[in-house]
């Protein structure tokens, strides 16, 4: 009885505000962690007879669109709004979230510290997260054992480039490497992002000036072009996580660099056909490790004047709490529990028993730093993006450029040098410069 009257006070619900009935509209993503959330909330909806909760189901690109228009016009169609690491911020430092309240039994001091800051202005908590990821090689290790090649926990880009060459073999349907090419600030960018960053790179500089033309980029982006062209699988420049999952899944990708939440899947017999043989490292570096391995997170947060705090900010601190994970955990099994987000989660014998991938997947959350991401001193936060406004179509621009490079309709320099005008046109457009 306690604990649930300090639950009470601490999220400010009197006797009356509990059992007052309060519907909950929460807009959210169709993956599987959120479709599964939604099946055990009925746990919650039980023990909170005051409340109930009705789902909006969106996939990405859709519910981006919704939950901006809506916070941004203060519509107020969603009483809680899934949303990404590269939303909380912006939106927090614009006054556009509540922030969160926690209490000691919630125990925020758990939450990974790389993704916690990630979601956070000034100290100030503003969305909490249902899962998070980095990004991680996952690789074919019979067929590194076959050409006699070791590799490391934190390979170079040059050994990628090397054992891609080995082990490429498309007349028995093995592709060197398969690498995101489909164009997006959140498809191929994410990926190629990190890649520009290991390579000395960045987005802006400290005065808000595109880099996208300078040798670190020009470096990185013929890399990666020569590297698909030479090892990787037809129509790369069509190829987004789910395309190249497909891929690893039947056996055809030799690697694969893209996100920690992948590597769940590719161990699983029940969908790879090659579940035992992957073996996880690190994302590749080349001059700097920052910034090579990326940091995202599917986050729950509430807009501002709502009026449903208590209610919303309960339902939260349940959805994102560690009995949450352990419900998860008892109901389907510790292989399937929403993962990236809490240290006790991996400090559970039982996840790391059931994810092999789990120290690897730890290793890359931990180290990246959205405060620190690049070599040269960046004025952003983020790793795979800028957490500004304007970054969205400026990564959508250049996406679609570095894809056309990669299919061999432009070349990287001319791709290059429109993106930069572009992305200049965009700053400039916003203020940053004249």
């Amino acid at each position: 009885m306690k604990l649930k009257a300090s639950l009470a006070l601490a999220f400010g619900l009197t006797a009356f505000g509990a059992h007052a009935a309060t519907e909950l509209v929460i807009a959210t993503v169709n993956n599987g962690h959120m479709i599964e959330m939604q099946k055990l909330s009925k746990n919650f909806e039980a023990a909170n007879p005051g409340i109930t909760l009705k789902w909006v189901t969106l996939e990405e690109g859709v519910l981006r669109q919704r939950v901006t228009t809506d916070i941004a016009t203060k519509g107020g169609q969603f009483d809680i709004m899934t949303i990404g690491m590269y939303e909380a911020p912006i939106w927090g430092k614009k006054g556009w979230l509540q922030e969160l309240k926690t209490d000691a039994a919630y125990d925020a001091d758990d939450l990974l510290p790389a993704i916690r800051n990630g979601l956070s202005v000034n100290g100030k908590l503003f969305a909490a997260p249902f899962y998070g990821e980095s990004s991680m090689l996952m690789y074919r290790k019979d067929l590194a054992d076959k050409v006699g090649v070791t590799v490391p926990e934190r390979p170079t880009w040059a050994l990628i480039k090397d054992l891609a060459a080995k082990v490429h073999d498309p007349k028995n349907g093995v592709y060197g490497i398969c690498l995101r090419g489909k164009p997006g600030w959140g498809d191929n960018m994410a990926f190629l992002s990190t890649l520009v960053n290991t390579y000395g790179g960045q987005w802006f500089d400290m005065q808000w000036k595109p880099q996208i033309d300078s040798k670190p980029w020009k470096d990185a982006i013929t890399f990666y072009v020569d590297l698909l062209k030479n090892y990787g699988p037809p129509g790369s420049s069509a190829n987004s996580f789910n395309e190249i999952l497909a891929l690893t899944n039947a056996g055809k990708c030799g690697m694969w660099i893209d996100a920690t939440i992948a590597a769940s899947f590719v161990s699983d017999p029940k969908q790879s056909k090659v579940a035992d043989k992957m073996a996880f490292a690190q994302a590749p570096t080349a001059v700097t490790p920052k910034g090579a391995n990326w940091l995202w997170s599917w986050n729950l947060a509430i807009p501002a004047g709502s009026q449903k705090v208590e209610a919303a900010q309960k339902f939260i601190s349940w959805a994102t709490s560690k009995d949450y994970i352990q419900l998860v955990a008892k109901t389907n099994g510790w292989a399937n529990v929403p993962t990236g987000t809490r240290k006790s989660t991996y400090a559970s014998a039982e996840f790391q028993k059931a994810a092999r991938f789990a120290s690897a997947e730890k290793t890359a959350i931990d180290s990246a730093n959205p405060t620190d991401s690049t070599l040269p001193k960046s004025p952003y936060v983020g790793v795979q993006f800028a957490a500004i406004p304007e970054f969205q179509a400026i990564g959508i621009t250049v996406g679609q450029q570095m894809s056309a490079a990669l299919a061999g309709k432009t070349t990287v320099d001319a791709a290059l040098k429109a993106s930069q005008t572009a992305a200049d046109r965009e700053m400039k457009k916003a203020g940053y410069y004249k």
